[in-house]
């Protein structure tokens, strides 16, 4: 059965928790990713999104150099181990209306999940299983 380990993003971009939501917008188009997950003393507190900046910061018209990122991140965060099957954690994001799933093992952050990851996953899957029908 397959893991979360197998399909995680190891590389996961951070941001302190200290940051406004200035800093979140321009590292994550500095890096072409949609969501960080906000740390404190190396432990994940909490994830912030596009869309939790768009809804939280430019649709209320806010000076988004202002608005610091405890004030729009999800919080506490969902999480998964890597030896997580990978249905086992679709089920958890479907249950708890997420998107992203950060990785942890014995506390540290090792990795993330995205439902883009699990639909390249589950695509893959599929087209080998046609292959060997």
């Amino acid at each position: 059965m397959d893991q979360l380990r197998d399909i995680m993003i190891k590389k996961v971009i951070t941001i302190e928790r200290d940051k406004t939501a200035q800093d979140a917008a321009k590292l994550m188009a500095e890096h072409s990713i949609g969501s960080l997950v906000i740390i404190s003393d190396d432990n994940p507190v909490g994830i912030v999104t596009e869309r939790d900046l768009v809804r939280k910061v430019c649709a209320k018209d806010v000076a988004s150099s202002k608005v610091h990122l405890n004030d729009v991140m999800s919080s506490p965060v969902i999480w998964a181990e890597p030896d997580v099957p990978i249905e086992t954690a679709v089920q958890r994001m479907f249950n708890n209306k997420i998107r992203r799933l950060p990785i942890l093992e014995n506390g540290k952050l090792v990795g993330i999940v995205t439902v883009s990851d699990l639909a390249k996953h589950l695509r893959t899957k599929s087209l080998i299983e046609k292959i060997f029908e």
